[in-house]
């Protein structure tokens, strides 16, 4: 009996490992997705009026827009521009809040109100309006959305470092160190910042949905990136002329492709933030 249970239990995985598992599938959808878009040639999304205004079919699996021009093609591209902006923004955006959030758990009171005040001010105004009045400071294009996606996205994840800074900060081997005469870059550098790498990795994750969504909305606003680039943004904007036409497939696959990216970036954070959980990684 007990051997029987023993050998079933070999053909179950524990949450552990179908966590592991899921990030693993995401990860690889993930590189598929840009591997593809250096792998696809570039040649059909160039002009061809022969195919324009094409249905869905076995050679163009989303059809083809009113120039001819293959949409399963742009809209991967699409994407891998998406996610290289967000890279690039959620980078910018993670390193001002891990700075804020160990700068206002760390240089005294002072500094902790300012930066607190500073993170209420940016939250109370909702991202996409900040980020679309910098987008349209900037002139718009890479260097505006890229830049106004850092300058916006930071607020949540540095509320959460420095509550994480303030706990470690109170805890023994950190009072010890201080005790000892360590300076406050020693002890933020030595103890501080690596039991916080955890929470801005998973940080940000979290932040790619929001990035290529926002870059997608400001984008489709034209205060994105150029026309001339096979933005999700701008290939939605475009097909909004032609929905009435019919000519539904310009905007249901590259859209219904972005929620799917934006739901795997979502699934790889909740799954990462399960595995550094403690108290429910090995359930």
């Amino acid at each position: 009996m007990i051997s029987n249970l023993k050998e079933r239990n070999r053909f179950f995985l524990n949450q552990r490992q179908k966590t592991l598992l899921t990030i693993i599938v995401a990860v690889v959808f993930l590189l598929c997705v840009i591997l593809g878009s250096f792998l696809l040639d570039e040649g059909r999304i160039a002009t061809n009026l022969n195919d324009r205004n094409s249905p869905p079919s076995l050679d163009h699996l989303f059809g083809t827009d009113w120039l001819g021009r293959d949409m399963f093609t742009r809209t991967i591209m699409g994407l891998a521009l998406s996610m290289g902006v967000g890279l690039i923004g959620a980078i910018g955006s993670a390193s001002i809040a891990l700075i804020l959030g160990m700068a206002a758990a760390t240089f005294g009171k002072l500094a902790d109100r300012f930066i607190s005040w500073l993170i209420d001010l940016f939250l109370s105004v909702p991202h996409l309006v900040t980020l679309i009045l910098i987008a349209f400071t900037l002139g718009g294009g890479f260097k505006g959305i890229v830049i106004g996606i850092a300058l916006t996205h930071w607020p949540s994840l540095a509320r959460i470092i420095r509550a994480e800074v303030m706990q470690i900060r109170s805890t023994e081997f950190v009072q010890v160190s201080q005790k000892l005469g360590k300076s406050r870059w020693w002890v933020a550098a030595q103890h501080i910042f690596p039991h916080i790498i955890p929470q801005v990795l998973v940080g940000f994750l979290l932040l790619f949905p929001h990035v290529i969504l926002h870059e997608a909305a400001v984008t489709f606003l034209g205060l994105g990136l150029s026309p001339h680039e096979p933005a999700i943004g701008i290939i939605l904007s475009e097909s909004m002329k032609y929905l009435s036409s019919g000519m539904w497939w310009l905007a249901f696959f590259p859209g219904l492709c972005l929620l799917i990216v934006v739901r795997t970036f979502d699934t790889i954070g909740d799954k990462l933030r399960i595995l550094i959980d403690s108290t429910r990684a090995h359930d």
